[in-house]
Order: structure tokens, then C-alpha cells, then sequence
């Protein structure tokens, strides 16, 4: 049976406003060249994340054919494919997500390109059980990219951003826990106080918190993403008029970030994930981690310079590696990026 035609999306106007309406942008093998000029412009594709810092980070890894190797954070399968290239066909990439919903994606993507099972293992799984992807697995070149996929955050249903409106849920897996609508529900003014300032250094965090609880008791629920954003700015409405748009977004940008940072648990994820890094590491293994914020940066410098001083790791950086101001001008997400290795001894 002849398969029925669908139709595109459309939309008014020349240029598609809405997330579901980028046609071309949402198929990038379909639309190369468009896809092209966006990221010449600097810009990201929605529904696409670009990888960051590849040349330093295969350049940390030192990957061999036939090694085996672990991306703890799979996302779109950008600096997987570069991995995978390295092995030249020869031994094994083993990769986590615990996103249902983009590792299907990324997992046909790399099949594509000729990635299959006989060189590539998927699991979705959080990176901080890697020891249950198979009994004795070891890896000569670990790497954890700490960051939030674009795709996660240009998506409007996933809630991560105030940049379209959406149900405020910023969990990377739906299926797991509660959305940050409910879990503000359960917070307390001090505690959501404690992880405004914990997760995201907010310095107005008694303001912020004193403005979501007082419309959760006056039956006003925050749910959606433009909610929060309102909140936030009703909060700050008596900041100088000067300044008070970009502290206004700057601020949301942080309170997202620590919700999202509570909702999925991730310092304690990452510290579970250091503290079983070295037990999975095959002597002289290669680790690399890509950190975005200062509190996931704190933990991974405690950690290697901790194990670097009992002997447990050989060698660790000296200090961060930044991306060049070339690819921060290409790419304005990788600006506070952040990347640290490690070589088990």
C-alpha cells in the first residue's frame, strides 16, 4: 500500500515562529545547507546540540582501535561519532542516557551513519550506574559531558527554558519522579531559598523564593515555564530600570538551572559517578569531563585532586581547559565550559 503523504507543518508568515513549524531545521540530513547557514551565524538549530571542545577532548582520550570506551552522556551523538571514528571499527563504545526520548533519536542517527550494534551499545540508563552495563566491563577512555542537550532545551514540552512557553516539568527523563510544577509545591520558602543559592549561587534567592511560595499559598500554582518567568520578574520588579531586564533573565536563567539540578538529583548523581569512575578504569585510562557551572566544576576538581593525591589517578589537568574564543564565537553555549582529565595510575 502506497504510504499516505503528509503535509508540513504551516505557518503564517515567511519564517516559522514556533518549535513543531522548523521543518528544515528539525530534519538537519534533509536541509544541509540551511542548517549550515544557521550554525555560521552562530547560532544553534533547534532540535539539534553541537558538541563541544572535540579537538581537546579526543585529544585527552588518546583513543586507539580497539580500546574500549564509554560516553556517559550520550545526547545527540556528536562527540560520540567522533569517538566511534577514532575506533576506526575496532572495539567497543559503550553509551548512557537517561533520556528516552532523544537516545532513540541519537541511537537511529548513528545507525545511519554506520555506528550499529557490533561497535556501539546504548543503554538508558543514568551514567552513575555504568557499573550495571555489564558485569566486569572495564574502559580504557571514559567521557561524562555534563551539559544540557539543546534539543532538551529548545523543546517547549520538556520545560527546560523560559525561551518559549511550556509545562514547567525540566526532567530528563518524563517518566521518572515528579515535574518542577509539583515539586515547587512541596518547597518550603527556606528550602527553596537552600537551592536557589546551593544549586545557582542566586543572589536574590530570598526574594525570588518569598515571591513563587506566596503565590502557591494564594492558590496561584506556578506550571508552566512563562509562570516561573513571570514570578521571577514580579520578584525583581524594584531593581534599577536600567539593568533590570538582563538581571531579570539572568536570574531565571539560574532558577531554572537549580531546579532543574534538584528535579534530577544531579550533584548526587555526579558525585556517585566520581566515586565509581576509578573502579571502572582500566590502567592508564583516560577520563574526560565537560562541566557547565561552578557547583558541577567544584565537585570533579575535589574529586580528581583528591584521588590524584592518594595515587589513584597518575595525572590529572592543571587546572580547566576553556574552549577558544573561536568556537565561543561560533558557538555561544560552549562559553562556560569547562573541561578536566584524568589518567587512572
Amino acid at each position: 500500500m502506497e504510504q499516505e503523504h503528509k503535509r508540513r507543518v504551516r505557518y503564517s508568515g515567511t519564517h516559522p515562529k514556533q518549535f513543531n513549524e522548523k521543518y528544515k531545521e528539525l530534519n538537519p540530513e534533509k536541509y544541509a545547507d540551511e542548517i549550515e547557514k544557521i550554525m555560521k551565524k552562530g547560532a544553534t538549530p533547534a532540535g539539534m546540540h553541537r558538541p563541544i571542545m572535540v579537538n581537546e577532548i579526543l585529544e585527552a582520550l588518546a583513543i586507539q582501535p580497539g580500546e574500549i570506551g564509554l560516553d556517559a552522556t550520550l545526547g545527540y551523538g556528536g562527540h560520540t561519532s567522533k569517538m566511534l571514528e577514532k575506533l576506526n571499527g575496532v572495539g567497543h563504545l559503550y553509551a548512557t542516557d537517561i533520556d528516552p526520548i532523544e537516545s532513540e533519536k541519537t541511537k537511529a542517527r548513528l545507525a545511519a551513519k554506520g555506528f550499529g550494534p557490533e561497535i556501539l551499545t546504548i543503554k538508558n540508563i543514568n551514567f552513575c550506574n555504568m557499573d550495571q552495563i555489564e558485569e566486569g566491563l572495564k574502559f580504557d577512555f571514559v567521557l561524562a559531558d555534563l551539559g544540557v542537550s539543546s534539543m532538551q532545551i529548545d523543546s517547549p514540552n520538556r520545560g527546560f527554558t523560559f525561551k518559549h512557553d511550556g509545562p514547567l516539568d525540566l526532567r530528563f527523563n518524563p517518566n521518572i519522579g515528579v515535574p518542577a510544577s509539583e515539586r515547587l509545591l512541596e518547597l518550603s520558602e527556606k528550602e527553596l531559598v537552600e537551592i536557589l543559592v546551593t544549586n545557582s549561587d542566586e543572589p536574590y534567592a530570598e526574594k525570588i523564593a518569598r515571591q513563587i511560595v506566596m503565590k502557591t499559598w494564594h492558590g496561584a500554582p506556578i506550571e508552566t515555564t512563562k509562570q516561573l518567568y513571570e514570578a521571577v520578574a514580579l520578584a525583581l520588579d524594584d531593581l534599577p530600570k536600567r539593568d533590570k531586564d538582563f538581571m531579570i533573565k539572568k536570574s531565571c536563567q539560574r532558577v531554572f538551572q537549580a531546579l532543574r539540578i534538584d528535579i534530577n538529583h544531579e550533584f548526587e548523581v555526579l558525585e556517585t559517578f566520581l566515586e565509581k569512575l576509578p573502579k571502572m578504569m582500566k590502567p592508564k585510562g583516560r577520563i574526560a569531563i565537560l562541566t557547565f557551572h561552578s557547583g558541577e566544576d567544584r565537585l570533579v576538581k575535589k574529586s580528581f585532586k583528591a584521588l590524584h593525591s592518594e595515587g589513584v589517578y597518575e595525572a590529572i589537568s592543571d587546572g580547566v581547559i576553556r574552549p577558544s574564543s573561536e568556537e565561543v564565537y561560533q558557538n555561544p553555549r560552549s562559553k562556560s565550559t569547562k573541561l578536566r582529565w584524568a589518567i587512572k595510575s
